[in-house]
């Protein structure tokens, strides 16, 4: 059986930002809206302890590779799309895997 693995990450620039606490206040927010309407995982990935700039990320699987590509679309649109910061870097991609290799042998 196969499923299909989307991973997303997106480069956020605050250059305007002068503390860690105004960055998280900006950061932070978008993440949980994220994972409200969206399936899928969603964390901060670098630069939690830099000025001006952070790394988020998310991913999600599925066993519709359109369904996984749709909701990977739109989840980036809805990043990209926040006022609070510049995205000056993205990638996403989907991987086909084997659930055999996933699941342990009773599943």
């Amino acid at each position: 059986m196969k499923a299909y693995l989307g991973l997303y990450t997106a480069r956020l620039e605050m250059p305007w930002v002068r503390s860690l606490k105004e960055k998280r206040a900006l950061v932070k927010p978008t993440i949980e809206r994220l994972r409200a309407r969206f399936p899928v995982s969603a964390a901060r990935l670098a630069g939690q302890d830099e000025h001006g700039w952070e790394v988020v990320g998310f991913s999600l699987i599925g066993y519709d590779s359109v369904w996984v590509e749709t909701v990977l679309r739109q989840a980036a649109e809805f990043i990209e799309a926040q006022a609070e910061y510049r995205v000056t870097e993205a990638s996403w991609s989907i991987e086909e895997v084997s659930l055999e290799d996933l699941l342990p042998a009773w599943a």
